[in-house]
């Protein structure tokens, strides 16, 4: 599977996750039509849920005349996978932050990629 095909799977997983309150290996099974995943998958759903509480405190202090409670429940998935991404050594930053512009557009409404872009442009900026 590719990098980009796992990372739109996993922002409808973690999607899933987050409104409907499914079990992640569940999640994962539903979005996987052919049954198969990968390991890179698997870590963007768990890492991800693993850190969240820390990731949610980084969007939240890199947010600008914006709650955490108003963030759009696809808006939040990106930006909780990609800040979870940013933090893995094998992937560029830049990398991670055009693919969640790129995700946020195609999931999202239609000011989604450039919000998406600048929390995660402000979190790259402090870092």
């Amino acid at each position: 599977m590719k990098r980009r095909h796992a990372r739109e799977k996993a922002i409808q997983a973690l999607f899933q996750i987050d409104v409907t309150d499914t079990d992640p290996k569940e999640a994962l099974e539903h979005v996987l039509s052919d049954g198969e995943g990968d390991e890179f998958l698997s870590e963007l759903v768990f890492g991800t849920l693993e850190n969240l509480e820390e990731i949610d405190e980084k969007i939240k202090s890199n947010l600008v005349n914006w709650t955490f409670t108003r963030i759009g429940n696809v808006d939040r998935s990106v930006l909780r996978m990609a800040c979870y991404e940013m933090t893995r050594n094998d992937i560029p930053v830049n990398v991670s932050l055009n693919e969640a512009v790129e995700l946020a557009k195609m999931f999202g409404g239609d000011e989604s990629g450039r919000f998406v872009n600048g929390v995660l442009s402000k979190m790259i900026q402090k870092a």
